[in-house]
């Protein structure tokens, strides 16, 4: 890279991007649900997941808010078991547990160290402060980025524009153009970059079809992938 020259920004995403949400997840609820006397069966898992992933799907619509989210999918879930327990609770001893440890994502650490330097890195996420905090200090990457960005934090959610606006004016420097935003999601990484204007790459390590009105600039598989398709990207000119 040319002598002065502004190093690249970087967004990247935690959950199911550099941490596994999804084994995170599971194992923080089957403690959860253990401690409420209801037995953590893989099909309750899985149903408390696919109600927890919609939950947030309506928080980036602004269809309900982050308090809602975070009790109501405790709600719908024990409604459904049949079961009368505290979803504040719950909700309190879930984020507990899911704060504690961590679990990378296949190549994340090898990325980070191959990124670090050399782009400038930042952490934009729509997870919870306190659980986020837990989870990125266990993991022990707080030190390769410039900033940590958590929805809660900022006081706006992914997708919206006033999200990436808020980190774009504490990060020095920055220009559109020589940024790019990485994550697992649609509709809450790539539509947020689309609408903030900046290129993005969507993660889809399970090869999940693609949506016709989501279109990201760059698909990637693997994380290993992301190095050389950055250096296509902000190639000096």
């Amino acid at each position: 890279m040319p002598q002065g020259s502004t190093r690249p920004t970087v967004l990247l995403d935690v959950d199911d991007t550099l941490l596994d949400f999804h084994k995170a997840e599971a194992a923080a609820l089957a403690k959860t649900l253990t401690a409420l006397d209801i037995e953590p069966r893989p099909e309750t898992l899985r149903r408390y997941s696919q109600i927890n992933a919609r939950q947030w799907e309506l928080l980036e619509e602004g269809r309900i808010s982050r308090e809602q989210v975070l009790t109501r999918r405790f709600g719908i879930l024990f409604e459904e078991l049949g079961v009368s327990r505290s979803e504040t609770e719950a909700r309190d001893s879930y984020e507990s547990n899911l704060a504690i440890g961590h679990y990378f994502m296949p190549g994340a650490p090898e990325l980070l160290e191959a990124l670090y330097g050399r782009y400038a890195l930042y952490i934009v996420s729509n997870g919870t402060a306190a659980v986020q905090e837990g989870r990125i200090a266990s993991a022990g990457i707080a030190k390769y980025f410039e900033e940590i960005f958590i929805s809660e934090e900022i006081g706006f959610d992914k997708p919206s524009r006033a999200f990436f606006e808020a980190c774009f004016a504490r990060m020095p420097g920055f220009d559109r153009e020589r940024a790019l935003i990485v994550g697992d999601s649609l509709t809450s990484d790539i539509r947020g970059g689309i609408h903030a204007g900046i290129r993005t790459c969507w993660f889809n390590p399970r090869g999940k079809a693609p949506r016709a009105d989501i279109r990201p600039d760059f698909e990637i598989r693997t994380l290993d992938q992301l190095p050389p398709l950055l250096e296509n990207i902000f190639r000096p000119v």
